[in-house]
């Protein structure tokens, strides 16, 4: 077998929180600042630590990833843990927070896209998603002071659009693990 894909369950669920929260914050969002601080601490920690017991049960290609994965659990559950500890951060600070987040998850992401297209061939769903949050990344800290409502929309189409490209990448992991399985792959595929 070229790569364990269980992973596939992990972007999963990976891909359905940033896709929720994205959904809620484009749907609330004149939402207050503690509770973007609160959504934005809940989604990073559940995706940091989704992503590090998955990597640790040996769930992902812990020969070429395992390093990465690690990193970028890791920075996801300390983000996390930091907007709970400091839910009075201003909107400043959180702005360059998540901008932390992202481009670093962006740069691991991309990272981990080059290492994987060895081994599958839709790994630029992965990288896609990696340039999307260092781009996101970098908007944020270029443009500080665009106004809280429009970096709550832009949060938003962020954490959407990513969490689409990172489910669209596990379902096709997915398919990849079924014959390799034995199963059979879905029709049309």
């Amino acid at each position: 077998m070229f790569v364990d894909l269980g992973s596939w369950k992990t972007l999963a669920v990976r891909g359905m929180a940033a896709l929720l929260f994205g959904l809620l914050t484009l749907a609330w969002p004149a939402m207050t600042l503690f509770a973007l601080v609160l959504l934005f601490g809940a989604y990073v920690l559940v995706n940091g630590a989704f992503l590090l017991i998955s990597t640790l049960k040996g769930e992902q290609d812990a020969e070429s990833r395992l390093g990465l994965l690690v990193l970028e659990g890791s920075v996801g559950v300390v983000i996390g843990i930091l907007t709970f500890v400091w839910p009075e951060i201003t909107a400043l600070a959180l702005l360059y927070l998540i901008a932390t987040w992202a481009v670093v998850t962006g740069v691991l992401e991309i990272a981990s896209a080059i290492r994987l297209r060895k081994h599958i061939s839709n790994e630029w769903l992965l990288g896609a998603a990696g340039a999307l949050s260092v781009l996101f990344g970098l908007i944020l800290v270029v443009m500080p002071g665009a106004g809280a409502l429009a970096v709550t929309w832009l949060i938003g189409i962020y954490a959407t659009v990513l969490g689409v490209l990172l489910t669209a990448l596990a379902f096709k992991l997915r398919r990849l693990e079924m014959p390799a399985q034995g199963g059979s792959a879905p029709l049309g595929v």
